[in-house]
């Protein structure tokens, strides 16, 4: 009798101490709560692979977060010299484009309304925003699938945060599309919390390069030719009714109209420096399209890639509409 009264007092005890140990959702969402958001500042190092082109692309990313307000990401793509740095200080927020010696500036909340797997304080309001938020536990890690609050949360509507029960920081973020697929993984290679910058450290320089490397480019775009980017999303109803190419070399702009159900005009045109290296005020929100930061309006969309400048206009197409459209953009020999 006594074996069994002390089996079962084990068992209860078991029990007991499983349930203590084990972490509710809500006490895991504090707990980051408080480590991610109540410190004052952060660096870290990740990388973004972006799966949703013909071909994976990767870039490195480096974010420096001063509270409150003060951000500084640098993104680059592997295997380029391409990058863009967004820029949020006391005067705006910037978009600088430093092969272009383009600088754009928003009066914009970013990243408030817009917020980025690559922001530790962001993926924090994800998961406190979701009321629908889940958590799974694998053996060193917390998992949270939480709905996205960015420019493509219809197009990528879920993500996945995965956070080491140890250090308490995000490992890496899968975003997913309405299949469930991952077209977006964003890996962090080291966060170190508590680090400040000066409000200088913030500033937005200006470069003020020679203009050789211009020339150099306009010599090689003249020889190449111009190469007209063509949408590969098929939007129900809506077909390509008229193409003009305009002027020759790197004078030379595509006009392309399309009508039917949704009726928009898509301009591009080669992207060249500005003679003005002051930052230039920009109507509109910037927007991350994974590939680059783009400024949108509600009828607009502009942005640079590689050596392209590009710009939607559409009183049919809704935001998220011309973000697909973008994304979806295809280099193809002129025609």
């Amino acid at each position: 009798m006594r074996s069994r009264i002390l089996a079962l007092l084990l068992v209860v005890v078991a029990v007991l101490l499983a349930a203590c140990g084990a972490q509710s959702k809500e006490d895991v969402m504090k707990k980051l709560s408080g480590k991610w958001n109540d410190t004052k500042g952060y660096e870290l190092q990740a990388t973004m692979e972006i799966k949703t082109g013909a071909e994976p692309r990767l870039y490195d990313v480096t974010v420096w977060h001063t509270k409150p307000d003060f951000y500084r990401v640098n993104v680059t793509q592997e295997g380029n010299d391409e990058s863009q740095m967004i820029v949020r200080n006391d005067e705006g927020v910037f978009v600088v484009t430093p092969s272009l010696g383009k600088t754009y500036k928003f009066q914009s909340d970013w990243p408030e309304q817009n917020s980025q797997a690559y922001l530790i304080g962001a993926l924090s309001d994800d998961i406190k925003a979701d009321k629908n938020a889940t958590m799974t536990e694998e053996d060193k890690t917390y998992v949270f699938e939480t709905a996205t609050r960015n420019n493509h949360k219809k197009v990528l509507p879920t993500q996945e945060i995965h956070i080491d029960k140890k250090s308490l920081l995000p490992k890496y973020v899968s975003v997913l599309d309405e299949n469930k697929e991952e077209k977006i993984r964003v890996t962090f290679e080291k966060i170190t919390l508590g680090k400040e910058h000066k409000a200088s450290d913030y500033a937005v320089e200006i470069d003020a390069s020679d203009t050789s490397k211009e020339e150099d480019a306009k010599a090689e775009d003249e020889k190449t030719g111009f190469i007209t980017h063509y949408p590969t999303v098929k939007l129900e109803d809506v077909t390509l009714l008229d193409e003009v190419n305009i002027g020759e070399g790197v004078e030379r702009r595509s006009i392309m109209t399309f009508g039917g159900q949704k009726e928009f005009t898509i301009v591009q045109e080669v992207a060249t420096k500005p003679e003005n290296k002051m930052p230039v005020s920009i109507e509109g929100d910037p927007v991350d399209l994974g590939f680059t930061v783009a400024a949108m309006t509600e009828k607009s969309l502009r942005w640079d890639s590689n050596g392209v400048s590009f710009f939607i206009a559409s009183d049919s197409l809704t935001q998220d509409e011309m973000i697909t459209v973008a994304t979806s953009m295809k280099a193809e020999e002129s025609k």
